[in-house]
Parts: C-alpha cells; structure tokens; sequence
C-alpha cells in the first residue's frame, strides 16, 4: 500500500506527537496522564483541528476500533479533499465508549466530521504501522518534516498557511502559547 503525500506527511508529526507526550524528563512514562490532560481540553484543542491536526488527534489515541481494515487501508491513499466525513466510515470504524462524549465535541466544530475521519485514519496509521512502499527511514522522515517546515517560512516570517487567507491567528497564537506555558514549555519571545 502506498500512503498519500498527506497521510505520508501527517504521520510523521503525529508519531511525534504521540513520542512527546510519552515521557517526561526524568523518562518515566507519562502518556496516560498527559493524553487525559489533552483530553479535558478538548474545548481549547478544538481550535486546532484544520491547521494542526495532529496535536488534537492524539487525544483519540487508542479510541478507535476498526472493523474493516481494507476500508482503512484504502482511505489512507487519498488526500484530504477526497475523504468521506466521519457518519460515512459507519461499520468500518467506531469509538471506544470514553472516547464518544470527547468526539460528540469535536463533530459540533466545523470541520468536524472531516477531523474524526483524518483522526482515525492516523490512529489506524499508528497502530499498524503501514508504511509507503518508497518512504525512506523513520529518521530520514523526521529531518525532512523539520526541514519542510523551515521551508514553509517565507522571508516575512510568515508561514504558507498564513498565506491562505485571515484568521484570528494572532489569539489563536497567544491561546496555544499559553497551552504550552501550562505544560512547563517556555515561552517564545
């Protein structure tokens, strides 16, 4: 199977989402603690779900069942504009019962539906470890992300997804920062 430039791109972040809340630094294992802290902040999380969805995916780790994992399978070859919205993966995939009153929250956002569906598709990504046939090593896929994301920076220190149009990015910047702050990160200045 050969995954999708999207899928490709956003499993590499995800990965590495879920590897920065796995330990804390003295290296004892956290994951649980720090996945029930995200998921109580759903509500915040939420305001994330087009530009990073990666960081509000997690809070779905290990909230999937997939009865049909051929479905899944071929959902992550498409690209983002093709995916069916979440009620139309009925019978292929459901939720766990904790995590249906934290989904019930992220359906009512626009874009929503469209989410759970990237959601579980990263998660099924995760837990079975497909890979494209051309992808290079784990590391090498790491550089590059970090690489791209410098890329994205254009010379007025804007990112391409600043480019896209207006948002209220400014507050959305300040909220995610002080998110950060609250998870012992220091501040950029």
């Amino acid at each position: 199977m050969k995954l999708s430039r999207y899928f490709s791109d956003l499993r590499s972040a995800y990965e590495a989402e879920l590897d920065d809340l796995t330990s804390d630094s003295e290296g004892k294992d956290v994951l649980k603690k720090r996945l029930a802290a995200k998921r109580s902040e759903i509500g915040f999380l939420v305001q994330m779900l087009s530009y990073s969805p990666e960081m509000v995916a997690v809070v779905f780790h290990r909230g999937f069942r997939f009865a049909k994992p051929a479905a899944m399978q071929r959902l992550l070859t498409l690209q983002p504009e093709a995916l069916p919205a979440w009620p139309e993966l009925a019978g292929s995939v459901a939720l766990e019962p904790w995590a249906e009153p934290v989904a019930l929250k992220v359906l009512a956002e626009p874009g929503g539906p469209a989410f759970m569906t990237v959601a579980a598709c990263l998660e099924f990504l995760h837990a079975h470890g497909f890979a494209s046939a051309d992808a290079p090593p784990k590391d090498a896929d790491e550089d590059e992300d970090r690489r791209d994301h410098d890329d994205d920076d254009d010379a007025a220190g804007l990112s391409t997804d600043d480019a896209h149009g207006p948002r209220d990015e400014r507050s959305l910047d300040e909220a995610g920062a002080d998110w950060l702050a609250e998870q012992g990160f220091e501040r950029k200045e």
